[in-house]
């Protein structure tokens, strides 16, 4: 199985536009761009580069998932709790079924691995 390597990911430039996030919460909705790349012998699990530009939204990913903020600046209020400040350099790991508000405050890009 080769090695996948994304040079320079904080600044790659092969992301593909997905649109508008699903649940958005300001106007114009967030747009997001992604790179994915399959996990050769890893099951259902998908990771890859993500990006979104400044806005608000709810969080829909249900399964587990794990994180490291390339660029940028946010802050994510898990249902029930207060608001977190993430930025870029941090690493985060969501338990299954994490539900929250999203709000970018700069162009987010982030690496992640959903863990089905």
């Amino acid at each position: 199985m080769p090695i996948t390597i994304i040079p320079q990911s904080v600044t790659c430039s092969d992301l593909t536009d997905d649109g508008p996030v699903g649940r958005p919460l300001s106007q114009p909705p967030c747009r997001t761009s992604s790179f994915k790349f399959d996990l050769e012998s890893a099951g259902q699990n998908r990771a890859g580069l993500w990006e979104c530009t400044v806005g608000s939204y709810e969080r829909q990913v249900e399964e587990a998932e794990v994180m490291h903020i390339l660029a940028g600046e946010c802050l994510f209020t898990p249902t029930g709790g207060r608001p977190i400040r993430i930025k870029a350099g941090d690493t985060l790991f969501f338990p299954a079924n994490t539900t929250g508000i999203w709000e970018i405050l700069e162009p987010l890009r982030k690496v992640y691995v959903i863990l089905q």
